[in-house]
């Protein structure tokens, strides 16, 4: 066994091996990636140049070449400088209060600042996955800060609470429908032949009756409105009989004496929360001076439009995907023509019906601000095409997902809510997002309806002669282009660290 065993034992040092081809790090990336095969070289190599041939030349005109101090156009002119003369900073840090704020008065900037702080504050919460009070915080994003910042951002005060809203916006639309009822039953009886006079009559008929039907219903808010205003304050009178009519619909509705207290608690801290904003901002006495949004303008333009066109879309979108796939034909062909209808005409055509034509046909006594119209055109916009994005998620969900759901007794609410519809838009993430930044690009056809966003307010300061430079047209596109890139690159990131923390089970 002992000479067996020796008989094993190397008498000479084996020779070296060749080093093992490194497949990790710098060096395995490159080879691995991009010189793995003649193909790959070549592209490699041309790839390379291309780089070459468009960054060093960007690097050099944003960087090396650039001017940074100066307070006119001569400090960017290449006879003063003496130099090739790359990007004109000073430009940039001259208008640079006009790219954020528009022409917005430079005494009261401070409210976009805050409202871009509220947003921030509230907004960092709901992306961190872990962050407490996700219902509370979300609540507070699109519910209360949409009407905060919007007293901030315009203005004004209330004179008036849920009570006046809904009186006076019945009552109109009331006499509206007495007043078309009257003038359709008129244009019935002059019609002296043919078989439309009956009918048209009795349609007018219809409607005037239903305008004093409505009306009936709408006389007991009417009789609360002139009583609150009877008060010293008809605000807070307002406000306080809505919060009794809302507080007490909710604890009957929720359970009553039985169930419904949490609800009525709720609602309660609600109104006192609403309370509190009103009384913080002093919207009983007038609120804040008013700021038409004509003078609004830059960036902060761009994020309102986007923002609100983001956040409303989604709404609209999942209601008329819901809609189309439906079982009742008057809902599925209402949500399919809406869909089409807005799938099928031009963003610019929508912001040139919604700013110059839509007042042609509103009451003569009713006006809507110009950016809200944009914002709503905007919004329908995007929801119609969202629609077919959740549409195409709600289709890739397994049959059997629902019909659990069913099997266990839960409704259609329920089961979409809470079991197809998570799943729906977790498989369109990509697309959903893809859509969010095509929409926070095309903010910029606002300026075709004569309000300047960040890339209009950059036209606009073009006309400026104190910069006037040869290099002040590409700074300007440089400096906006950054910009965007960095919420849409900041969007897509973003997008992907959902995706993958939502696919866990996937990678397992």
């Amino acid at each position: 066994m002992t000479e067996q065993a020796t008989s094993f034992v190397r008498q000479n040092i084996v020779e070296a091996r060749r080093a093992p081809v490194r497949t990790t790090g710098l060096i395995g990336f490159a080879r691995e990636r991009l010189f793995n095969s003649p193909l790959n070289i070549a592209m490699t190599l041309i790839g390379a140049v291309l780089l070459w041939l468009i960054l060093v030349p960007v690097v050099k005109f944003l960087l090396v070449d650039a001017v940074w101090q100066g307070s006119d156009r001569n400090a960017c002119l290449e006879s003063n400088v003496g130099r090739v003369v790359g990007a004109c900073w000073p430009y940039i840090q001259a208008k640079l209060d006009q790219f954020i704020y528009g022409f917005y008065p430079a005494e009261e900037r401070w409210r976009v600042n805050l409202t871009f702080a509220l947003g921030a504050l509230l907004l960092l919460p709901l992306l961190i996955p872990r962050a407490p009070a996700k219902a509370l915080n979300s609540g507070l994003f699109f519910a209360a800060y949409p009407v905060i910042g919007f007293f901030l951002l315009r203005g004004g005060g209330l004179k008036g609470f849920a009570v006046h809203w809904v009186a006076d916006l019945g009552s109109g639309f009331a006499s509206s429908l007495v007043d078309a009822g009257n003038q359709l039953a008129g244009a019935g009886a002059t019609i002296s032949r043919g078989w439309l006079s009956q009918p048209v009559a009795l349609l007018g008929k219809a409607l005037a009756w239903l305008g004093e039907g409505l009306g009936w219903l709408v006389w007991p808010l009417e009789w609360l409105r002139d009583y609150t205003e009877r008060f010293h304050s008809p605000l807070w009178a307002d406000l306080t009989a809505t919060a009794v009519i809302v507080s007490l619909f909710v604890f009957f509705f929720t359970g009553g004496f039985r169930n419904g207290w949490r609800g009525l608690f709720r609602s309660i801290a609600i109104f006192v929360g609403i309370a509190i904003v009103i009384k913080v901002m002093r919207l009983d006495q007038g609120g804040l001076p008013i700021v038409d949004t004509r003078s609004w303008g830059g960036l902060l333009v761009t994020l309102v439009v986007s923002v609100t066109g983001i956040v409303a879309s989604m709404p609209v979108g999942i209601v008329l995907a819901l809609g189309r796939r439906s079982t009742i034909p008057l809902i599925r062909v209402f949500s399919i023509a809406f869909i089409e209808f807005w799938r099928g005409v031009p963003l610019i055509t929508v912001l040139f019906f919604a700013t110059y034509m839509l007042p042609l046909f509103l009451p003569g006594n009713f006006t809507v601000d110009g950016l809200v119209r944009v914002l709503i055109g905007i919004a329908l916009f995007a929801g119609a095409y969202n629609a077919e994005v959740i549409r195409g998620g709600l289709q890739a969900v397994p049959r059997g997902q629902p019909e659990a759901a069913n099997a266990l007794g839960l409704s259609y609410w329920k089961t979409t809510g809470l079991i197809v519809m998570p799943q729906a838009l977790r498989n369109v993430i990509p697309a959903l997002v893809n859509s969010f930044i095509a929409l926070f690009k095309d903010t910029t056809l606002v300026l075709i309806v004569a309000i300047f966003d960040l890339l209009g307010q950059l036209r606009a300061s073009f006309a400026d002669p104190n910069w006037a430079t040869p290099s002040t047209l590409f700074t300007g596109f440089a400096f906006t282009g950054m910009i965007y890139f960095v919420f849409c690159f900041g969007m897509s990131r973003y997008s992907l660290f959902v995706e993958r923390r939502l696919n866990v089970h996937k990678n397992v």
